[in-house]
């Protein structure tokens, strides 16, 4: 219950802000997916609870995909930083992160 009250919140408030900033500057992507979301509930004429679970779903679309990405970089490097201690396991994190392409893979024991 909590959660649909502060995602009707955010909702009125991102709808609020972006019509009276709308003249000063462009939205944001996240606005302009709260946007086109709302729009959708709108022509579909979803009200109450099918509106808020048509929202949620709709808002996280394509935010699980980005997560992963870096989730699974995360799990690579960490599988390649082995036998890394301290600051050369801390070094070779960043760079592996960062996308570095003078990572190498660890030596073998």
């Amino acid at each position: 219950m909590k959660m649909g009250i502060w995602t009707a919140t955010l909702i009125a408030g991102v709808l609020m802000l972006g019509t009276a900033a709308a003249a000063d500057k462009p939205l944001t992507p996240q606005q302009q997916k709260m946007s086109t979301c709302s729009q959708e509930a709108k022509t579909k004429g979803l009200k109450g609870d099918e509106r808020q679970t048509f929202m949620s779903n709709c808002l996280k679309a394509d935010a699980a995909p980005a997560a992963n990405s870096q989730q699974e970089k995360m799990k690579e490097c960490n599988k390649l930083a082995l036998g890394k201690k301290h600051k050369e396991r801390q070094d070779f994190m960043s760079q592996c992160l960062s996308g570095s392409t003078s990572v190498a893979a660890p030596h073998a024991p």
